[in-house]
C-alpha cells in the first residue's frame, strides 16, 4: 500500500476522467469500484475526487456540453514547476493543450501529449499530494502508454528524467520507466495494432478482488468488455470500457 507523499518528478501521482454525465459516471464507478465522491477543484468546471476508505484515489470532472473530446483516463506525472516541464514538453515536440493553471490550493497543473498524441497531465503538487493509497481494490495501482514503438521513452526520459529499461521479450517491444531506481510505468510498442480510434494513449490498470467478477459488473452497469479475463505476467487482466467508453485495465496484481 502506498500513502500519499509528495512523489519525486516523474511519479505518477493521479488519474482524472472528464466525461459528459458526471452524475452517471459517479453511479458506475460507485458500484464498480465502491468508491465515494467530495467536491474537488472547479477551475475546469464541476469536478470530484473519488475517495476509497476516505483517501482520494482518483478525480471525475465534467467537460463542457459544446467540447466533444475522447472520453479517457488520464495519468498525471509529478513535477516540481509544471511552468518548466510545460517548456520542456514543447521543447521536445510535444503539446501543451490546457495550462499551466493554479487549481486552486491544490496544486499548478498542464495537460500535455507527446509527439505521438499520447495525453497526460502534469501535477505541481501544493495541497493535494495526488492518491492517497495503491493497492487495496478500487486504487489505480499501474499506468502504460501503448504507442508504436517505445522509442518515444526518449522524450518522456528527456522531460522528466526517466531511467528507460528495455525489457527481454523477444518479439515483443516493452520498456519500463524508472523513478530513482524503482519502476514506475511501463511502454508497451505495438505498432499498427493500435486502435485506430484511439492511437498512442495512457492506460490505468485499477486493482480488483476477482478480475472475472468485476468484468461481469462492468456489463451489468453499461460498459463493455473489451478484451475477456485472461492470465498475463501482471496478474490476471481485463480490459473494459465505462458507458461513455473511457478505456481501463482490471487486474488483479498478485502484489505488484
Amino acid at each position: 500500500m502506498t500513502e500519499a507523499t509528495r512523489r519525486p518528478p516523474g511519479t505518477p501521482c493521479w488519474v482524472s476522467l472528464m466525461v459528459h454525465g458526471l452524475d452517471a459516471t459517479q453511479e458506475f464507478y460507485q458500484a464498480l469500484f465502491g468508491w465515494e465522491f467530495v467536491p474537488g477543484p472547479e477551475q475546469l468546471g464541476p469536478y470530484v475526487r473519488a475517495l476509497l476508505g476516505g483517501k482520494e484515489v482518483a478525480g471525475i470532472g465534467r467537460l463542457p456540453v459544446d467540447r466533444h473530446l475522447r472520453i479517457a483516463w488520464t495519468p498525471y506525472l509529478a513535477t516540481e514547476n509544471a511552468d518548466e516541464t510545460a517548456e520542456g514538453v514543447r521543447a521536445c515536440g510535444g503539446t501543451v493543450a490546457v495550462g499551466p493553471l493554479d487549481a486552486g490550493e491544490a496544486g499548478r497543473m498542464a495537460i500535455c501529449s507527446d509527439p505521438t498524441g499520447a495525453v497526460f497531465g502534469v501535477w505541481q503538487a501544493e495541497a493535494h499530494h495526488g492518491t492517497a493509497t495503491a493497492g487495496p481494490p478500487g486504487t489505480p495501482v499501474w499506468n502504460e502508454l501503448l504507442t508504436y514503438e517505445t522509442s518515444i521513452g526518449k522524450f518522456y526520459r528527456t522531460v522528466f528524467g526517466f531511467e528507460l529499461e528495455p525489457v527481454d521479450s523477444p518479439g515483443n517491444d516493452y520498456a519500463t520507466l524508472f523513478v530513482d531506481g524503482a519502476p514506475v510505468a511501463s511502454l508497451h510498442g505495438v505498432g499498427d495494432a493500435l486502435p485506430r480510434d484511439r492511437g498512442p494513449h495512457w492506460m490505468t490498470y485499477f486493482e480488483v478482488a476477482d478480475v472475472d467478477a468485476a468484468a461481469r459488473l462492468v456489463v451489468e452497469l453499461g460498459g463493455r468488455v473489451l478484451s475477456p479475463p485472461r492470465d498475463g505476467t501482471a496478474g490476471r487482466l481485463a480490459l473494459v470500457a465505462d458507458p461513455e467508453g473511457a478505456v481501463f485495465t482490471l487486474v488483479r496484481s498478485g502484489g505488484r
